[in-house]
């Protein structure tokens, strides 16, 4: 246990503050243009996502201030109609290329980089004229090549990765309040 809270430390001392504040520059300006923001992820990165989702819209109330427009797009069955009828890879797809719009956020989280849905909703969502984040760990990935802002948790441990991309997402949050 001891290791596992040494490495993550070492992880969370090595994040780039820098594209975590550029993250929350992003937002604000798309909570001030009343874009939309998308964030999709698959297992534990599903639950950042939505955890995400509900700390950006529920938690930022602030007086003068537009409300955040956030969805995370996890909806159950959702998800199982689009994986059934037009496969796993193409459920955030599908989902994007009907409820998006140009000058719109997605964003991607994936601790490999390299989830096939993820990434082709990051492409998509690119062509369709979105600011594009990813949330990734290890080299980043495909992912981390395809957005235009990579916020890296520097490690190769899956659980550590998990770890950091929700203190982020914390640290985002609470650097907009």
């Amino acid at each position: 246990m001891n290791k596992y809270l040494n490495d993550l430390r070492w992880v969370l001392n090595n994040l780039l503050i820098t594209e975590l504040e550029d993250a929350v520059d992003l937002l604000s300006r798309a909570r001030q243009g009343n874009r939309q923001i998308f964030i999709v992820g698959n297992g534990g990165s599903a639950t950042t996502a939505s955890h995400f989702a509900c700390d950006l819209g529920k938690n930022l109330h602030t007086e003068g201030l537009p409300d955040f427009h956030v969805i995370s797009l996890d909806n159950l069955c959702v998800l199982t109609a689009y994986a059934n009828d037009e496969g796993y890879d193409n459920i955030y797809v599908k989902q994007i290329s009907n409820l998006m719009k140009p000058g719109d956020v997605v964003i991607g989280i994936s601790a490999s980089g390299n989830s096939e849905n993820i990434c082709k909703a990051i492409k998509l969502a690119r062509r369709l004229g979105a600011i594009t984040v990813g949330f990734t760990g290890h080299n980043g990935g495909k992912l981390g090549k395809l957005v235009h802002l990579h916020l890296n948790a520097p490690s190769k441990d899956i659980k550590q990765i998990e770890d950091a991309h929700l203190v982020m997402t914390h640290m985002i949050t609470r650097a907009m309040e």
